[in-house]
């Protein structure tokens, strides 16, 4: 039976590349995989998965009009679905990912964060911890040394942002992954 899968953790814990070598595991055994990306992270490129470490790969890109089911359809069938930056998933997206898994019998695999810079759920993120049949928490690490969970938004000095607009691409430069005890004094 195949599965969907929800990877999930803070900024800077290894996601994107998780995913890239999940992807290079299953080509490597000739198999044919098709990777998501949501369109509007184009931080590496308009259609490229990239990591922090230089893994890179091209993949078809995603926003809220995109029907998965019916991308994964038309195509050949993959012995693999992944999905990166899957909190930008809307919740329809998130049942036909479900679909893949229970209908096509593909494995579907989806990296994201799980809440926002005010530790709020994303929507891809709140269905995919609901009906995902796997869920696994990936580790980064605060500057204390804790596990970082939450994902502090900060602004050109550093300084932490309290309000805003839910959606602000960007890495290092305006995020820092934090420990909730850090995180919420950050935050007050």
């Amino acid at each position: 039976m195949a599965k969907l899968y929800f990877y999930y953790a803070s900024m800077n814990a290894g996601k994107s590349t998780a995913l890239l070598q999940a992807d290079f595991n299953y080509r490597e055994r000739g198999m044919t995989t098709m990777l998501f990306t949501a369109a509007i992270d184009d931080r590496g490129g308009e259609g490229m998965i990239t990591s922090r470490i230089g893994l890179a790969r091209e993949a078809a890109m995603f926003d809220a009009g995109t029907d998965l089911f019916a991308a994964v359809a038309a195509a050949p069938p993959p012995a693999c679905v992944l999905v990166d930056e899957a909190q930008f998933l809307l919740h329809a997206q998130v049942l036909q990912l479900a679909r893949i898994a229970d209908e096509q019998r593909i494995p579907v695999l989806a990296y994201g964060l799980r809440t926002d810079f005010q530790g709020v759920p994303f929507e891809g993120s709140l269905w995919l911890l609901a009906l995902a049949d796997v869920l696994t928490e990936m580790k980064a690490v605060c500057g204390c040394g804790a596990k970082a969970t939450m994902n502090l938004r900060v602004d050109a000095g550093g300084a932490p942002v309290t309000a805003g607009q839910q959606t602000e691409i960007g890495g290092n430069d305006r995020y820092v992954a934090m420990c909730r005890r850090h995180f919420m004094a950050a935050m007050a």
